[in-house]
């Protein structure tokens, strides 16, 4: 049994703007600890998977920098997307690509910008996850147990009367509101989607034919051209034709043989400045900062400007983050907005700050 791990890592991660930019996006900063998200997820799959067998799925403006950041992975396995199609288009790419090498292999897909702890229980997971798939061509996706009535993640419903440790998927539910986030906390049977997957290459594939012909056609005129002076044309063209749809909607919550195995793991995706402030190590007046900092009154702050001193007096619940060119000011709880500084740029034309 051959196993391969896809790492999608095409994203911009506009909600960690001015840090993260199309050419340093979120997944290839630090954003906790020593080392680039790409960098950790990589790291967390020595022993799991061979580097040969380490596929990443990127974008042209990024692909040089994640070659820079991952020497261990061959160049020829940094592909990168015409443009971006979500994680349906990445993940059938990445399975096409697969099966030019080995038809029955597992394929652990995985997202480049996740926090996790604790390795040796995530590749028990994973392990465990990798034989069911194997033998079972079922898709399986790793679910976090909910800890709070999170409002910023997918969560997964469970059949409960499974004994293993891989469950039948009975539904997927978007990001819902407290409320409702409350009533799935205390039902018990659901678990959070942590965007990681494992299955047979051909499970995939098939599903693939099943519920999104369109993208299958595609997968398929391009599958001859795997290898050849010709793919790179090809991919432009297929990737002209497909609509942008994630795997989610595209495949898991259609398919019949979906199930999910329970990651008992710190995970967090890091989603805004929010999470990185949840994460970081505080003041007795729930301050965290990164840098030469001075706080007087302040409190349940998150402050980054390592370029500069910086001081912030008689404030609470803010996001403050200083680069070269850019101030960001927030509160906490606007984390989300982020994103629509983003959209305010590129409309404005100012591509040098985005």
């Amino acid at each position: 049994m051959e196993v391969y791990a896809v790492i999608m890592a095409g994203g911009v991660g506009s909600r960690f703007w001015p840090r993260s930019k199309e050419k340093t996006p979120k997944q290839l900063i630090k954003i906790i600890g020593d080392n680039t998200m790409i960098q950790d997820t990589v790291y967390r799959l020595k022993g799991l998977v061979e580097p040969e067998k380490i596929i990443v799925i990127t974008n042209q403006i990024q692909k040089l920098k994640i070659k820079e950041q991952l020497p261990e992975i061959l160049s020829e396995n940094i592909i990168a997307e015409p443009f971006g199609k979500n994680t349906a288009a990445c993940i059938g790419l990445a399975a096409a690509l697969i099966e030019k090498k080995n038809k029955d292999a597992v394929m652990i897909s995985l997202p480049a910008d996740h926090i996790i702890y604790d390795t040796e229980e995530f590749q028990k997971t994973i392990n465990s996850a990798i034989d069911f798939a194997y033998k079972s061509k079922g898709l399986v996706t790793v679910g976090i147990k909910p800890t709070n009535p999170e409002t910023g993640y997918g969560y997964i419903q469970f059949d409960e009367a499974n004994d293993d440790s891989i469950y039948k998927v009975l539904t997927f539910a978007e990001k819902p509101n407290y409320s409702t986030a409350e009533r799935f906390l205390a039902s018990g049977d659901f678990l959070w989607n942590s965007g990681m997957f494992i299955w047979r290459v051909d499970a995939i594939l098939d599903e693939i034919k099943n519920y999104m012909p369109d993208l299958s056609l595609g997968l398929e005129t391009l599958k001859p051209m795997i290898d050849t002076n010709k793919f790179d044309a090809q991919l432009v063209h297929v990737y002209g034709q497909l609509k942008s749809i994630s795997i989610d909607y595209g495949i898991m919550e259609n398919s019949t043989k979906v199930f999910v195995t329970k990651g008992d793991f710190y995970w967090n995706d890091v989603g805004n400045w929010n999470a990185v402030y949840d994460m970081s190590e505080k003041s007795e007046d729930g301050n965290a900062a990164v840098g030469d900092v001075f706080t007087d009154k302040t409190f349940n702050s998150y402050i980054y400007s390592p370029n500069k001193f910086t001081a912030v007096i008689g404030e609470d619940n803010l996001i403050v983050i200083d680069t070269e060119d850019a101030l960001l000011i927030c509160n906490r709880s606007n984390s989300q907005d982020v994103r629509n500084v983003v959209d305010y740029l590129k409309f404005h034309k100012k591509n040098d700050l985005i």
